[in-house]
């Protein structure tokens, strides 16, 4: 078992990491965190911390939770995470595409919003006018 030192509790897992414990159950349901069960107490150890930090980032790139337990499962290979890491690069690089192709999209309805607010600001004001001159 490892040092007392090293685990945290679930309160300190939600506080270290800006997370629920919600969050961090769920993350344990779907098997993506294995924290020591001492009766209903949850504590969670280095490794815990350094998934759940992996997960996080995960998500906040926009990874699936199945594509993040993929990379996570391929740590444990041992071939000094070669495997891990190249899996990680060509998903990463897939999802850069993604996320500037759905840049790309949002500024072009971006700009096209603001035409057809410019084009109503003018006609507004157009018939604005009109009506004062009557």
């Amino acid at each position: 078992m490892p040092d007392s030192d090293d685990l945290l509790t679930i309160r300190q897992m939600c506080d270290a990491f800006d997370v629920t414990p919600r969050t961090l159950r769920f993350y344990e349901a779907k098997e993506l965190l294995f924290p020591i069960r001492e009766g209903q107490k949850r504590l969670f150890t280095k490794r815990d911390r350094a998934r759940l930090k992996l997960i996080l980032r995960g998500k906040r790139f926009g990874f699936s939770l199945e594509e993040i337990r993929q990379l996570l499962n391929l740590y444990d290979i041992g071939d000094q995470q070669h495997t891990q890491l190249a899996r990680t690069f060509e998903i990463a690089k897939e999802r850069l595409a993604d996320m500037e192709r759905q840049r790309d999209e949002l500024t072009e309805a971006i700009d096209e919003l603001r035409e057809q607010l410019t084009w109503g600001e003018k006609v507004l004001a157009s018939m604005e006018q009109d009506s004062a001159a009557e």
